[in-house]
């Protein structure tokens, strides 16, 4: 079984609470920056949080290749800012985005060894930043693991 979890919406505690109460045993990163903007979100940079996972007895892996490139990513910004919405309270993916994210990215990607890898008796999940999965490519991933790989999946939202 598959999760998806971003961090906007989430302080350290509760997001390591819903991972634990998901059975969430792995966590894959799928960030290219691995950072958070703001004081708030700190908990969430890369050597933290990997700290705080390994605490809560949660594996983690980086999987750069399936993060969007600069490019993808201006091309997202543009469509915010065309629509008036900011990173942290965009809804939706840009049509465009999604399309090239999937010509581009994940259409390029070998999905069977993060299958191979997820654990039998436990869930993964995929992690980024945005609130929403309908606003982050995690949700593309999810999907094309879903439909090609049988996997169950599950967005986890903050409460």
């Amino acid at each position: 079984m598959i999760v998806t979890i971003g961090v906007y919406g989430f302080d350290a505690e509760s997001f390591l609470r819903r991972l634990r109460d998901a059975d969430v045993r792995l966590l894959l990163d799928v960030r290219q920056r691995r950072a958070v903007r703001g004081p708030e979100y700190a908990w969430a940079n890369s050597l933290r949080l990997q700290a705080a996972l390994a605490g809560a007895g949660i594996a983690y892996a980086h999987h750069p290749e399936l993060a969007p490139t600069t490019r993808l990513r201006q091309l997202q910004y543009a469509e915010d800012d065309r629509q008036g919405v900011g990173k942290r309270s965009r809804r939706e993916l840009a049509a465009e985005y999604a399309r090239r994210y999937t010509a581009e990215i994940l259409d390029r990607a070998d999905l069977a060894p993060i299958v191979a890898a997820l654990p039998d008796d436990a869930a993964a999940a995929l992690f980024c930043v945005e609130r929403d999965p309908e606003a982050c490519h995690r949700s593309l991933i999810a999907r094309r693991l879903a439909e090609r790989h049988g996997v169950t999946v599950e967005h986890l939202r903050p409460a």
